[in-house]
């Protein structure tokens, strides 16, 4: 166990976190495994994940069926479900946010996508699950969307701990940062403890290359030095992307202006990477791990990516590695006339989809469900 690639990255200033959620391994102590074997030290959920937890194992069937005859609406059987599950997993992380001193030993909980451009209902929902949860090592999860900012600043200043999500680019990335400490410049002027507010900026990786690569190809067909240009750009802007984010990170929390609030008692808000499963199987599948080990960054990692480390992960601090050929990749896109702003920008459009549709589906199945068992109740 002690020469397990996943417990080495931690000597790197980086944390391992889980990109998944499931009942069975909450009550069954995978868990809790996971965490003394491997080291995990937190754990995030997206409406994507509980779709498919809920939907497609028989996990939750009695839950449902209690629920259902107790008369709840499809509404409150999804949130009862969330909340049991997102509980449970922050009792089992609990011990780890007390050894980390309050850094790592969170998991999260995503608002409803389809208040991803809907600032007043966000802060609505997301301070429901805070209080509903009731646990200092919850995260609520809002997306980097300008009305998200807005709801991000605003819960920021009421002490609610806040996991930025569907975060793509540099300039987004910017402004996330502004609304964190924005809002704890407003709490700190109504003489309220900075040193409990926690927040993480989740940058989604694999999707910027899914989307960056295909423009890439364009150009690559065309042939000449421009083609080969572009070829050997693919792959690459996601790394160089979170490879700049993490410079701005450094900038930003090392400010004057931070270091007012550090003073109080503020955390920094430490850069996440996320969405580091690789969809193009001709990567390695351990592409978004290995160039991204750094101080103070966490790496949220699903299952297959996690055995895939374990099995054959070779860490180092790389995060600082060649920063000036990440900023000439990302010089050379705008060179080539790729915009990766335009590009992020449809990133996050998607992405909130991408989160709509299993939502969606989960509340409809819950709702199928619920009206069989009332059925089969009243016969």
């Amino acid at each position: 166990m002690k020469n397990n690639p996943l417990l080495k990255i931690e000597q790197f200033g980086q944390s391992i976190w889980l990109d998944f959620i499931r009942r069975d391994m909450l009550v069954s102590g995978e868990l809790k495994r996971l965490i003394e074997q491997d080291g995990i030290k937190g754990m995030t959920s997206n409406p994507a994940i509980f779709e498919k937890a809920i939907t497609q194992t028989s996990d939750y069937v009695a839950a449902i069926r209690g629920l259902a005859l107790e008369g709840k609406s499809t509404e409150a059987i999804y949130e009862a479900l969330a909340i049991e599950d997102i509980g449970l997993a922050a009792d089992i992380l609990h011990t780890v946010f007390v050894n980390t001193d309050g850094r790592d030993g969170f998991v999260s909980i995503e608002v409803s996508p389809h208040l991803a451009g809907d600032a007043d209902g966000t802060i609505k929902e997301a301070r429901y699950w805070w209080a509903a949860l009731n646990r200092p090592n919850v995260f609520v999860k809002v997306p980097a969307t300008k009305e998200g900012l807005v709801a991000i600043q605003q819960l920021i200043s009421e002490g609610v701990n806040i996991n930025v999500t569907l975060l793509f680019g540099l300039e987004r990335y910017r402004e996330v940062t502004e609304a964190y400490i924005s809002g704890l410049e407003k709490r700190a002027a109504m003489g309220l403890p900075l040193d409990k507010v926690s927040s993480v900026a989740s940058f989604f990786l694999s999707r910027i290359d899914v989307l960056a690569d295909p423009a890439l190809e364009m150009i690559v067909k065309q042939g000449g030095p421009r083609g080969a240009t572009a070829a050997s750009l693919r792959g690459e802007a996601a790394i160089a992307s979170a490879k700049i984010a993490y410079q701005i990170y450094k900038s930003v929390f090392t400010s004057d202006r931070f270091r007012t609030l550090a003073q109080k008692g503020a955390r920094t808000q430490r850069v996440l990477w996320a969405s580091t499963s690789a969809k193009d199987t001709s990567y390695s599948d351990v592409k978004y791990v290995e160039p991204l080990i750094g101080p103070e960054t966490i790496n949220t990692v699903p299952l297959e990516t996690l055995d895939a480390y374990r099995d054959h992960g070779n860490p180092a601090p790389r995060l600082e590695q060649d920063v000036e050929r990440a900023e000439n990749v990302l010089k050379t896109f705008d060179e080539l006339g790729i915009d990766l702003k335009q590009l992020t920008q449809q990133l996050e459009d998607e992405g909130v989809d991408k989160f709509v549709k299993p939502f969606d589906k989960l509340m409809d199945n819950l709702n199928r469900k619920r009206k069989d068992i009332l059925s089969e109740s009243a016969v």
